[in-house]
């Protein structure tokens, strides 16, 4: 008999009022031949509760946050996470639009993730601690668009 191999579920996330809007309009902006990229933030978008802005928990990945992530691959990351025209690995600055990005959206520190690769590989993060830098940017138009 062949073992069967138990789906994870996705924890729960949250996300304000004001990055929901924001999100959706920037994945729903994209043309369909970017659907790779959309796809897995508008997943993240469904099964997301909103709170008001004003009501989040300083805990929770929202735009603007940094974090420190840890993941299967070995990784000890601090990342901060931004909009796709603010993105900059260098400056370790990670696009909600890149499927790690999509997968960090709404977690809360302690909470674990299995995202998929571009290359199609699953793999595993958890969120070790989250902090805030003041108000979430806004991003602009432009910002916003660029992938």
């Amino acid at each position: 008999m062949t073992p069967v191999r138990k789906r994870k579920l996705k924890p729960a996330i949250t996300m304000t009022r004001s990055d929901h809007e924001r999100l959706w309009r920037l994945a729903d902006s994209l043309p369909d031949s970017a659907s790779n990229v959309a796809d897995p933030l508008l997943a993240e978008l469904d099964r997301a509760r909103i709170v008001a802005d004003d009501k989040i928990a300083a805990k929770i990945v929202r735009m603007g946050s940094s974090l420190h992530f840890t993941s299967d691959l070995g990784e000890d990351k601090y990342v901060t996470l931004v909009f796709p025209g603010e993105a900059d690995i260098e400056k370790n600055k990670i696009s909600v639009l890149t499927p790690i990005g999509a997968a960090l959206i709404g977690l809360q520190a302690g909470q674990t993730i299995d995202w998929t690769s571009r290359d199609g590989r699953v793999h595993r993060l958890t969120v070790e601690s989250v902090s805030q830098s003041g108000d979430a940017p806004k991003a602009t138009a432009a910002s916003e668009l660029q992938p």
